[in-house]
């Protein structure tokens, strides 16, 4: 209990090594892009989540973005613990292009812009990219319907976490764990 209220903890997931070869072999644009399953590595790193983090055995429900590497580490996490597994759409990971882009180069320079720009659109407008705060507001949005809950696993994307959690992407280690509580 926290000031009379329950408190509803999220751990947050990010999702394992994904296959991004494949991608490349099969020339995947636009959403297409987030159907690639995970590696061999990322099977490993989503198998042994739980052996490192056992206090998520105490949790009541598993939460997934919709994209194929959150899911699949979301199944792998669930066949030890057999929780109710909900696909979330608007946890999916921060979108760069409104899927868009033509290829890896234009992704990596709207990346560059939204960190020159922090994540906040300019004064001058609206960027292609997904802002910082939109991420934010529709997790947040995703994650408050679950508040009647105490413990959720939410298997997730790196910007997703570095945003809700106000880090910088590169500290969100595959297949991390990072405890969020909604305020």
């Amino acid at each position: 209990m926290y000031g009379g209220c329950n408190l509803t903890i999220f751990y947050l997931v990010r999702h394992g090594e994904p296959n991004w070869f494949l991608k490349d072999q099969r020339n995947l644009k636009g959403a297409l892009r987030d159907f690639v399953p995970l590696t061999d590595n990322g099977v490993y790193q989503a198998e042994q989540v739980l052996p490192n983090h056992k206090y998520l055995l105490n949790c009541d429900l598993i939460l997934s973005s919709p994209y194929t590497r959150s899911l699949q580490t979301a199944a792998i996490i669930n066949t030890k613990i057999g929780l109710p597994l909900k696909v979330e759409y608007d946890l999916h990971e921060w979108t760069p292009d409104n899927w868009q882009a033509s290829g890896l180069d234009e992704i990596t320079e709207l990346w560059k812009d939204f960190l020159k720009h922090n994540g906040i659109y300019p004064e001058d407008g609206r960027k292609l990219w997904e802002s910082k705060q939109s991420v934010v507001n529709r997790v947040r949005k995703v994650l408050s319907g679950y508040l009647d809950k105490s413990n959720i696993i939410v298997v997730c994307h790196g910007m997703v976490i570095a945003s809700l959690l106000e880090l910088s992407s590169e500290e969100i280690q595959l297949c991390g764990v990072y405890e969020y509580e909604l305020t």
